[in-house]
């Protein structure tokens, strides 16, 4: 499994009772966190997307609601990369009918590349100033997936280009191999970023990957990926299609982000 992990840059695990117990009692508390007035602001895409930064309540091994530690195959694998890495406040991620609509402030060309490329990124590279450019603003080890609800598999799954994460690795370290390495983070990658990104449109296979409560997937961090669009027969409970992420970041900074594989 390692092997293909890196091999693929993504690996799904199949249903775990160690992790679907810890999504029984996170549940609750993401249920109440899309309600919470203090996360107001993460309901956006005219109500058909609830972004959820840092909304679960959880300890840094990952306890919430009175559960065990989060424990499973995946968190297992996620912590062979790198050791046992503290979690910071889960993301809920909550997508409803509709989806999707334009963000608050979002221009028509990147309404137009969220419906027709799935809004697809690399975690960590946020645009900045009126240029937009891009800097490794936040170095993360690996992106946990975790599904809390159940959804139909057109329900705007989790989407990746698999191999993507080789191709974005290698354009990284090429377009930063002479920054010195205290000045990594204030590179500007913006060009050599969608350089690349065009490459994987071009090269690499899109997948869907839906999965259910109890299952869970891990996605390498140079990946790219994104959401799809709530299909027109997709269904799900009340709920909406809810998925906790978890992206820890490296005590390496930018240069372990890197140069790891």
């Amino acid at each position: 499994m390692v092997a293909s992990f890196y091999e693929l840059g993504w690996v799904k695990f199949p249903y775990d009772g160690a992790l679907a117990d810890w999504v029984a009692h996170a549940l609750r508390t993401a249920r109440a966190s899309v309600s919470d007035p203090a996360h107001a602001a993460w309901h956006d895409c005219d109500g058909t997307w609830f972004i959820g930064v840092d909304a679960l309540d959880n300890d840094a091994q990952g306890r919430v609601a009175g559960s065990p530690a989060l424990a499973g195959a995946a968190i297992e694998l996620a912590h062979q990369q790198f050791g046992s890495i503290d979690l910071h406040k889960g993301q809920v991620s909550v997508i409803y009918p509709g989806y999707p609509q334009p963000r608050r402030g979002e221009s028509e060309a990147a309404a137009r590349y969220r419906a027709r490329r799935d809004a697809a990124h690399v975690d960590g590279l946020k645009p900045a100033g009126p240029d937009r450019r891009r800097r490794v603003d936040e170095p993360h080890a690996w992106i946990l997936g975790i599904p809390l609800t159940e959804a139909s598999v057109d329900a705007a799954p989790m989407v990746l280009w698999e191999g993507s994460h080789k191709i974005l690795g290698d354009a990284f370290r090429s377009a930063m191999k002479k920054v010195p390495r205290h000045e990594l983070g204030e590179a500007d990658i913006t060009d050599v970023y969608q350089a690349a990104r065009r490459e994987v449109f071009e090269t690499c296979p899109r997948l869907e990957l839906p999965a259910r409560p109890g299952e869970a997937y891990l996605l390498h961090r140079h990946c790219l990926h994104g959401v799809a669009p709530w299909g027109p027969n997709a269904s799900a409970g009340p709920d909406g299609r809810m998925i906790a992420y978890f992206r820890p970041q490296l005590p390496g900074g930018v240069a372990q982000w890197l140069e790891s594989p």
